[in-house]
C-alpha cells in the first residue's frame, strides 16, 4: 500500500493534505495512491452547491458546515474557485469566508482552481472528493465556481445537487437555459429577506410544474437568509431527505456507477493525450509546418496522428 494511503486510513491530516498536492500537480505517483484509496471510499455523501456567482453561495457553505458539526458529523469541503489564466492561481475567496473552521479537527477545507477545465470542475476536484472520503468524512461538500459548465459538470460527482439562487438576479431563466433545472435535487432561495423573494418562488415553481411534472422526485424549495443564520437546519433536511430517497430508490447507487464508468474513460482519455503528446513533442511536431503552410488541413494531421498511434502504440 502507498504510505500516503496508509496514513490516510489512519487519519494523518498531513497525509491527506500531501495527498492532495500530489493529485493536483499529476504526480507520478497519483496513480498508484489513488488505487490504494479506492476500497476505502463510497461512505461519504456528497453534496454539490452550484448557482450563479453573488447568490450567496460560500456564505451558506459556512454556515453549514457549522450546522452539520452541531450534528457531529465531519466535513469535507471542495471549493473550486476562478484559476487566473496569468498566474494559474485561484482567488481563494472562499477560504477567507470559512476561515473560523481552520481550527477545527472535524473540518478540511481546499480550495482548487478551475485549472482551465472547460467544465469548471477538473478531474482533480474529483480525485480530491475521493481522498476525502477515504480519510472518512461524512458529507462532502463540493462548491463550483457557478460559471459555464461547472454547474453541469457537477452532477458527474455530487449525490445530491443544490442549486442556490437569490431574488431579483433573473436567476430562473438562466438557470432553465442552462439546463440546470434538470439537475437540481434541491433549490435554494438564499437572502429571502430581498425584494422579489414571492416573484422568484412562483416562477421557480411554475418551471418545476414544466420540467418535474412526472418526475420521481420534485426538487423541494428552501429559504434562507445565510447572513442571519436562517433556514439552514431546513436546507439541510431537504438534502438528508434526498439522500435517504435516492438510498432507498437504488439511485444514488445508479449515478455512482454511471460516474464511475465516466471517470474510467476521463482517465483514459487523460492518459492517451498525455502519451500522444509526449511522444509529438519529442518528434517536434513534425506535421505543424505543413499545416501552417496550408498544405495539409488540421484534420488529415489529426487523422495521421491517430493512425500513427493505433499502427505502433508503444
Amino acid at each position: 500500500m502507498h504510505p500516503l494511503a496508509e496514513r490516510i486510513k489512519n487519519k494523518d491530516e498531513r497525509a491527506l493534505a500531501r495527498a492532495i498536492s500530489l493529485v493536483e500537480n499529476d504526480s507520478p505517483e497519483k496513480l498508484s495512491l489513488l488505487k490504494d484509496i479506492h476500497p476505502m471510499t463510497g461512505r461519504a455523501h456528497y453534496v454539490g452547491i452550484t448557482g450563479s456567482p453573488g447568490a450567496g453561495k460560500s456564505s451558506l457553505v459556512n454556515r453549514l458546515i457549522t450546522y452539520l458539526r452541531s450534528l457531529d458529523l465531519k466535513v469535507g469541503i471542495v471549493a473550486v474557485d476562478p484559476t487566473s489564466p496569468f498566474s494559474g492561481g485561484a482567488l481563494l475567496g472562499d477560504r477567507v469566508r470559512m476561515a473560523e473552521h481552520f481550527t477545527d479537527p472535524g473540518v478540511f477545507i481546499r480550495s482548487m482552481g478551475t485549472r482551465g477545465s472547460l467544465g469548471g470542475l477538473s478531474r482533480t476536484t474529483k480525485e480530491t472528493v475521493r481522498l476525502l472520503d477515504a480519510y472518512g468524512f461524512d458529507v462532502i461538500l463540493i462548491e463550483t465556481v457557478g460559471v459555464g459548465q461547472s454547474e453541469l459538470d457537477i452532477m458527474k460527482i455530487a449525490d445530491t445537487i443544490t442549486v442556490v439562487l437569490n431574488p431579483g438576479s433573473g436567476d430562473v431563466v438562466q438557470v432553465f437555459k442552462a439546463g440546470i433545472m434538470e439537475i437540481a435535487d434541491v433549490f435554494v432561495v438564499n437572502k429571502a429577506d430581498l425584494p422579489g423573494v414571492q416573484k422568484l418562488l412562483t416562477e421557480l415553481e411554475s418551471m418545476l410544474d414544466i420540467v418535474k411534472h412526472d418526475a420521481d422526485w420534485r426538487p423541494p424549495v428552501v429559504q434562507t437568509v445565510s447572513v442571519k443564520n436562517q433556514g439552514i437546519d431546513e436546507m439541510w433536511k431537504e438534502i438528508d431527505h434526498h439522500r435517504q430517497e435516492i438510498e432507498r430508490t437504488g439511485e444514488r447507487e445508479r449515478r455512482r456507477k454511471a460516474n464511475l464508468e465516466r471517470e474510467v474513460l476521463e482517465v483514459v482519455h487523460y492518459e492517451l493525450m498525455r502519451e500522444i503528446q509526449k511522444r509529438e513533442e519529442d518528434t517536434g511536431y513534425e506535421w505543424l509546418e505543413d499545416v501552417e503552410k496550408n498544405r495539409v488541413d488540421p484534420y488529415s494531421a489529426a487523422q495521421r496522428i491517430l493512425r500513427k498511434w493505433t499502427e505502433n502504440p508503444t
